[in-house]
């Protein structure tokens, strides 16, 4: 599965431009994703010399992404008249969605249990309806 992965507010607290304390469990669960053979790829607003922080940031903590802010990590705008900044991925983590995040265990149970991902969909609409 081909996962992009938001960092700021869904790896770490958002405390951008800073870099914000790991949400508990987020690399230790991404790094089992990797090992489980997903593609992750990193899905950022942060650019330059912030994004470079974020990766080696990762990096770091022995998280390495399959791509940054594209599809695969040869894709650039430059000479590609088909370039699109949209990713075509499975799934995409992030903190900005319809629902709020749920913890990375879950997240982890989500993408590893495939039916459980539709459970857990009908859960989050379910919430969304409560919030109202």
């Amino acid at each position: 599965m081909i996962i992009a992965v938001d960092f700021d507010g869904t790896i770490v607290e958002n405390r951008y431009p800073y870099i914000g304390n790991e949400k508990p469990f987020a690399i230790e669960t991404l790094k089992l994703l990797a090992r489980d053979h997903h593609q992750l790829i990193l899905w950022t607003c942060r650019e330059g010399r912030l994004l470079q922080e974020a990766v080696e940031w990762c990096r770091q903590r022995g998280l390495e992404f399959y791509a940054v802010n594209c599809n695969y990590p040869e894709e650039t705008p430059a000479g590609n008249p088909t370039y699109s900044r949209k990713l075509n991925v499975d799934v995409f983590i992030d903190d900005s969605g319809l629902c709020p995040l749920p913890d990375w265990g879950t997240i982890y149970q989500m993408i590893t249990h495939r039916p459980a991902l539709l459970q857990s969909q009908s859960h989050c609409f379910h919430n969304c309806r409560a919030l109202r």
